[in-house]
């Protein structure tokens, strides 16, 4: 094949969804966009926005900061926090995520640079590199004073119609486990909302449940500040639409029993179904997917997530010759749901005093969940199905 003449695949496995491929969400986006209005007019605004991995929650978080720069006249700050433990290192973080923005109004970014020129380094090919040792040096000030240096961006600025700031802190699993964060967020937002002329900022807080269980165990008033957002899975309606606004977009048609095919196996997970996609795409050869082309490219994507997830994961947790048994026992029918009494059945009675901890890491390692007493379901398609075929290849090897 080929791919010289592909041109660029509509999918983005791994990657936050560009703007203009973005579906769906109309109510989560709804709700933000009210939060929006409220701190355009001034009202501080507070989110948690809540999901699985793999949900879309950095997409969501990325499109709304599109729409509250174009139609709010907010500044969009999205800080990415990963691997993140320490509050000054988050103030580096954010002022480089400043640095980097694309702000829309050219005469307000080349303010916010000149407000912080101290941390620019050398004129470079694409822009600017990050004196990151002058960043460092103050970051603790920073972290200790960040909402006056939001304040001040916000004076540097607001003379060009900017209404307000809205500050996206994302990937937040490292910076949760510091129980300082949830006493500065808490401060953040209380002394704002206590001075006298409040900032008008747009606070999101990007992150699994457990995050902010973490949050509100080590500082329970945080409990109350926030507006929860959860982000469950795309309906089917908004993947068929995802997939048929993608596919159409590089002149490929879909049939309809591969689309439901896809859209079944994908589950409404936007990671789930941009890898497949991509898989589907760089394997099509004649401008129509097939519903053989879509369950080829499943079982693909389905090695390709074992090997990133469960692999990674699943299975080096599980490594003892019984856990790895009872894994063989619930996935032995690929099926997404399974019931406990009808596992036990079937185990050994060394498998069954361990049957509660493998539920138990399961949960944990985020790849089930307990839907009523006593049944489980996976919480995506393709761990099951991958989980599935390496029952198989081990049994015929």
């Amino acid at each position: 094949m080929d791919y010289n003449n592909k041109g660029r695949s509509p999918f983005y496995p791994g990657q936050p969804v560009p703007i203009d491929f973005f579906t769906g969400r109309s109510k989560q986006i709804n709700r933000i966009s009210r939060s929006l209005y409220q701190t355009e007019n001034g009202k501080p605004q507070a989110i948690f926005l809540s999901g699985e991995y793999g949900i879309g929650k950095s997409s969501l978080a990325g499109f709304t900061k599109f729409i509250a720069e174009k139609n709010n006249n907010l500044i969009g700050i999205h800080v990415l926090l990963g691997g993140i433990n320490k509050l000054e290192d988050l103030a580096s973080k954010t002022v480089e995520a400043i640095l980097r923005e694309q702000i829309i109004k050219e005469k307000t970014g080349e303010k916010i640079k000149n407000a912080l020129s101290k941390y620019l380094g050398k004129q470079e090919l694409f822009g600017f590199s990050i004196n990151f040792e002058a960043l460092k040096s103050d970051s603790l000030n920073i972290s200790k004073g960040f909402l006056p240096f939001l304040i001040n961006l916000f004076e540097k600025v607001k003379e060009d119609n900017i209404k307000g700031i809205y500050l996206i802190f994302d990937e937040v699993n490292g910076i949760t486990k510091n129980p300082d964060f949830a006493h500065f967020i808490k401060s953040l937002v209380d002394e704002n909302a206590l001075s006298r002329n409040p900032l008008p900022l747009m606070l999101m807080i990007c992150g699994i449940e457990e995050r902010r269980r973490e949050m509100i165990q080590d500082h329970p008033p945080i409990e109350r500040i926030f507006d929860i957002i959860d982000i469950e899975p795309m309906s089917d309606a908004e993947m068929r639409e995802f997939f048929q606004k993608a596919f159409k977009s590089v002149n490929i048609e879909i049939d309809k029993d591969a689309l439901d095919m896809i859209c079944h196996y994908a589950s409404g997970f936007p990671k789930i179904m941009h890898i497949i996609g991509d898989i589907l795409f760089w394997n099509d050869d004649d401008n129509r997917i097939t519903e053989l082309e879509a369950s080829l490219g499943i079982l693909q994507a389905a090695e390709e997530i074992g090997r990133k997830f469960v692999d990674g994961q699943v299975l080096t947790a599980l490594h003892s010759k019984d856990y790895k048994s009872i894994l063989g026992r619930v996935v032995e029918t690929s099926s997404l749901k399974f019931k406990k009494i009808e596992i036990e059945k079937k185990l050994s009675t060394a498998e069954k005093k361990k049957f509660h901890n493998f539920l138990q890491r399961m949960k944990k390692l985020n790849a089930i969940k307990s839907i009523e007493r006593g049944e489980y379901v996976f919480n995506n398609r393709m761990v099951p199905l991958y989980l599935y075929l390496n029952q198989i290849k081990s049994q015929k090897s």
